[in-house]
């Protein structure tokens, strides 16, 4: 706590010995970082500058991967500016604000793939009533429901934790996630019922949402035509992946399980490393128009 100036600095103590690895973190953050924005803009240009392209299923993709490069801009120039830096410490408010933004994001992306879920069935289920449904004005209110929603319930959260009493000043983490929660004194009931609400509204109606849409699919594409639920695939891959990371963000960090800092750290890295290029690499192998125009387009920067 800085008294002299009022504000109350929290310590980021998730590293392992940072003192000795310092620019072996800031070279793999940086390089990975850049990785994540060149290969995510990379696909949502191709989907942007082509018209074939300019479908339902495509642009919730390229919201998707959007979504992938916020989700990233909230943590890495934090994090490379700390170990840069050699101050590992952040202002309370700016914290809730990272935490903010990063929750955002991904209550975004299972809103993202519940959309993207329900146009896979519209699409297969109801091929002759796909034009009428899934309009240019259906797919602006889904991918606006997308945004509007996690940020209108987490400003609720924001304040709520902007009024609680610390007794801790230091998060386990390298960023602020939900270890925030731990840093309070005593338990609030009201933020414990506010954050399972959100957590059923946000996170576990759109996952269940999107295993009963894709159970549908999965059984009419058996009975009908099998290569149709092919398109379904990259989408239940990455919706898996990102629901195995954050299971681990919000129930074990909620549980303050007693990980070595070593396993907590790799954990964490594997959520802002490894989800984030998940997702481009995903799409781009496995949706064949998408694999198509990016071969295209390597062969034209080869040939220059």
């Amino acid at each position: 706590m800085d008294v002299e100036l009022n504000v109350t600095y929290i310590t980021i103590d998730g590293y392992v010995e940072l003192h000795k690895y310092r620019y072996l973190y800031c070279s793999i953050m940086f390089t990975v970082y850049i990785l994540i924005v060149c290969c995510n803009s990379t696909i949502v240009s191709l989907i942007v500058i082509h018209k074939t392209l300019h479908e339902p299923m495509y642009i919730f993709i390229a919201a998707l991967l959007v979504n992938s490069v916020l989700y990233s801009t909230t943590t890495y120039p934090k994090i490379l500016f700390d170990i840069l830096s050699r101050k590992e410490t952040i202002t309370y408010p700016l914290c809730l604000f990272q935490s903010f933004v990063y929750y955002t994001m991904a209550g975004s992306e299972f809103l993202l793939l519940a959309a993207m879920s329900y146009d896979r069935y519209v699409s297969i289920c109801k091929p002759l009533q796909y034009e009428t449904i899934m309009r240019k004005t259906t797919v602006i209110i889904l991918l606006a429901l997308s945004w509007t929603v996690p940020v209108c319930e987490l400003t609720v959260s924001a304040v709520l934790y902007a009024n609680i009493r610390l007794c801790n000043f230091t998060l386990k983490g390298i960023f602020c996630n939900t270890s925030v929660y731990t840093l309070q004194c005593a338990r609030s009931l009201t933020l414990s019922l506010y954050s399972v609400f959100m957590l059923l509204h946000v996170a576990l109606f759109p996952l269940l949402f999107i295993l009963f849409t894709y159970t549908r699919i999965l059984i009419i594409s058996y009975r009908i035509r099998r290569k149709a639920a092919q398109t379904c695939l990259p989408h239940l891959l990455v919706l898996i992946n990102f629901s195995c990371f954050i299971t681990y963000d919000i129930i074990i960090v909620r549980l303050e399980s007693d990980f070595a800092k070593t396993v907590r750290l790799i954990m964490i890295l594997q959520m802002i490393l490894y989800h984030p290029l998940f997702n481009p690499i995903i799409y781009g192998l496995q949706m064949k128009e998408i694999a198509k125009h990016l071969k295209r387009l390597f062969s034209q920067v080869k040939s220059h």
